[in-house]
């Protein structure tokens, strides 16, 4: 009862914080596109209101670590892992900008939709080859805008919990634009919200930023190495993340 009653009053919250961003970011947007035409400044509002959305939800407790990166407007092709819908909001602390790959689904909520859309986040239409060349593209637009991009190659978030097979596509994008590959492990996530409910989980989390991994010098025929190593480098550090944090709450 009482994680139900909690619940209620972060999604109240939530509504709250999108009835406010929607027209401060509308302001936003039309101040800076001008001249920021990544959309860098948007976007960074538009995380800000997904952390903000963290800080009032008492059952969930997010953080970053890792590697920092020290100029924001080097463009990174990020990759993670994907454990619950709660990871926007735990890859949304880390303190630089980048366009989120996500479902056509989620740009259709009305508020958010528009605010995904305001911020640069690209949609992809699950199983439409037109859909995903056309998101590709965009990527690639953002990475010459000089702004980073996150993408989940598992395409779905995992049944159970385990790192699933990455797909190609972030791999091949890096290797084509010769942007790095940033791995952000993450974990603990999993317990925030279950899939199809709508209460919270009492949930303890990280995201972890890997070192970068360069792709000059590499072809397409190095996509499927590329993407094994990037793959083993992301669960190798989940595994490690999870084994503390089981640690720090035995």
């Amino acid at each position: 009862m009482l994680k139900r009653l909690i619940s209620l009053w972060v999604w109240l919250s939530v509504s709250v914080i999108v009835l406010v961003w929607v027209p401060w970011l509308g302001l936003v947007y039309l101040v800076t596109v001008a001249r920021d035409p990544g959309r860098y400044t948007v976007g960074r509002w538009f995380r800000r209101s997904a952390v903000l959305a963290t800080k009032l939800n008492p059952l969930w407790r997010f953080r970053t670590t890792g590697v920092r990166i020290h100029d924001p407007r080097r463009p990174y092709v990020a990759v993670a892992n994907h454990e619950s819908f709660a990871d926007i909001f735990l890859l949304s602390h880390l303190p630089w900008e980048m366009k989120f790959l996500s479902k056509e689904a989620i740009f259709k909520i009305p508020l958010m939709g528009w605010m995904m859309r305001m911020a640069g986040d690209i949609a992809v239409r699950r199983g439409d080859v037109t859909s995903r060349a056309r998101a590709l593209d965009e990527c690639r637009d953002r990475l010459r805008k000089r702004v980073s991009v996150i993408i989940m190659p598992e395409g779905t978030r995992s049944v159970d919990g385990q790192v699933q097979k990455f797909h190609d596509g972030a791999f091949r994008l890096a290797v084509e634009t010769g942007c790095p590959i940033l791995p952000i492990a993450v974990a603990g996530t999993r317990a925030a919200i279950a899939k199809g409910s709508w209460v919270f989980g009492r949930a303890t989390a990280v995201a972890h930023v890997l070192e970068p991994v360069e792709t000059t010098g590499l072809t397409l025929q190095d996509v499927p190495e590329l993407r094994e190593k990037v793959r083993q480098l992301i669960s190798d550090a989940r595994a490690t993340l999870l084994a503390e944090l089981q640690t720090a709450q035995a």
